[in-house]
């Protein structure tokens, strides 16, 4: 209807900027009115498929009927009481849910809290405490939060840990299997980044010392990496063998993102203890982190909480997510968006040698631009994609230690015709290119 951004935004965005710090970025300064079915619509009438999902939140859509059913209910008989004063009975059922459908059929518990960040901040305490240990260990490319202790279990410096120093103690960093960018190639991949990884633990740290260790199943920020077949479970053998917590960060990658209901579930990967938020609660703000019984336990009462963690509406929200995931089978919807996705991409990456490399699963696909005929990073071209797409009505979001990924979060319940017809302008945007 207008250019992108348009007058309206265009003065939403000056009190903006008038208001809230510069530090709180805007991918497209567009501002939001309504928002469904895998469109957004913004305040000058403008609509733009979605291809972001609020990043891998609203996956069930960003109005879906049994979220927005339960939360009204619940609103109206009462909005908080903080579930450590006087318990309710849906955090309960929540819980009872993600203990029953996170991998492996072992006794586990649940609590929950506000945040990706928080969950995994307290998987390590958890960790921590069950082990006696103080050692945490994670990967190249990995992005866990943007607290002091995630923060620094975060890979990459710009923008996240850039100047916010100093950082927490007792964490150490590994290679994680980065097919593409393997310097002896994919084929090799899995078996040398699971030796290096293994070799730096127990030669720079020592196993036993060793907390947990820390790990995305499919690296997020750091550019939808998917580790080479066999370096995950590699490393959760080592982990069983020497007493460590393994911990699955799938924060982005849960609730049927990647054509599974947890990224783990592809290569039979059994975490000891599984953190999630995002897609979990189609938008309210709410986390989790579930584990093995015998580890959870460990924490003596009152150790573990939080005023709003596990809020009765971002419960009653998660209830209706995961009943419309059941009803609607949207882990087999995930598998057919990638079916439509990835041979589309791949024909655009034989066609245009400015496409390094294609790769996802399910609805987590992403695509790194690299300078033609090389594998040196081009940030430059994903912006221009970028900027291209959105004034074309498509809004894309990028990932990548490098800045040169293009990254895709179509909503689960996306029709089809949108799904191609966002391709379509993505192709139109690189051709020009």
């Amino acid at each position: 209807m207008t250019a992108i951004p348009g007058p309206k935004s265009q003065e939403l965005l000056a009190r903006k900027e008038a208001a809230v710090p510069p530090g709180i970025g805007t991918t497209l300064p567009v501002f939001i009115t309504r928002a469904g079915g895998g469109v957004v619509q913004d305040a000058d009438g403008n609509s733009l498929i979605d291809f972001g999902s609020g990043i891998a939140v609203t996956s069930v859509g960003n109005a879906a009927p049994k979220v927005v059913e339960r939360v009204q209910k619940q609103v109206a008989d009462f909005t908080h009481t903080c579930f450590m004063v006087t318990p309710y009975e849906s955090y309960v059922q929540v819980c009872e849910k993600l203990n029953e459908l996170t991998p492996g059929d072992h006794e586990k518990r649940t609590f929950l809290v506000n945040s990706g960040a928080e969950a995994v901040e307290n998987a390590v305490k958890i960790a921590r405490h069950a082990t006696g240990r103080q050692a945490v260990v994670v990967f190249d490319h990995g992005y866990h939060g943007r607290t002091l202790l995630t923060m620094t279990l975060t890979a990459k410096n710009m923008p996240y840990k850039h100047k916010f120093g100093p950082f927490a103690p007792e964490v150490y960093r590994v290679p994680l299997a980065y097919p593409f960018r393997w310097p002896s190639g994919p084929e090799n991949c899995a078996e040398e980044a699971a030796e290096q990884a293994i070799d730096m633990i127990t030669k720079q740290i020592g196993a036993e010392n060793v907390a947990a260790v820390v790990i995305e199943p499919i690296a997020g920020e750091g550019g939808f990496i998917e580790p080479a077949k066999g370096f995950l479970p590699r490393v959760a053998e080592f982990c069983r063998a020497n007493g460590i917590v393994f911990v699955a960060d799938e924060v982005q990658t849960g609730f049927a993102r990647t054509g599974t209901l947890f990224a783990c579930e592809d290569e039979g990967v059994v975490p000891d203890i599984i953190t999630t938020a995002k897609g979990i609660a189609g938008g309210l703000p709410l986390a989790a982190v579930t584990g093995r019984a015998e580890i959870m336990d460990q924490v003596h009462a009152g150790g573990l909480g939080g005023t709003y963690g596990g809020n009765p509406l971002a419960c009653e929200a998660a209830l209706g997510v995961l009943e419309t995931i059941e009803e609607e089978d949207l882990v087999a919807r995930a598998r057919r968006i990638g079916d439509i996705m990835l041979p589309r991409l791949r024909s655009l990456q034989e066609r245009f040698d400015i496409i390094g490399d294609v790769r996802g699963r399910g609805a987590m696909i992403a695509i790194e631009l690299v300078e033609p005929g090389t594998k040196e990073p081009n940030p430059a071209a994903v912006q221009a994609v970028v900027k291209r797409c959105h004034a074309e009505g498509l809004l894309v979001l990028t990932a990548g230690t490098y800045g040169n990924v293009l990254r895709f979060l179509p909503p689960l319940v996306m029709p089809e015709h949108l799904l191609e017809e966002g391709l379509g302008i993505l192709e139109k945007a690189i051709a020009e290119l």
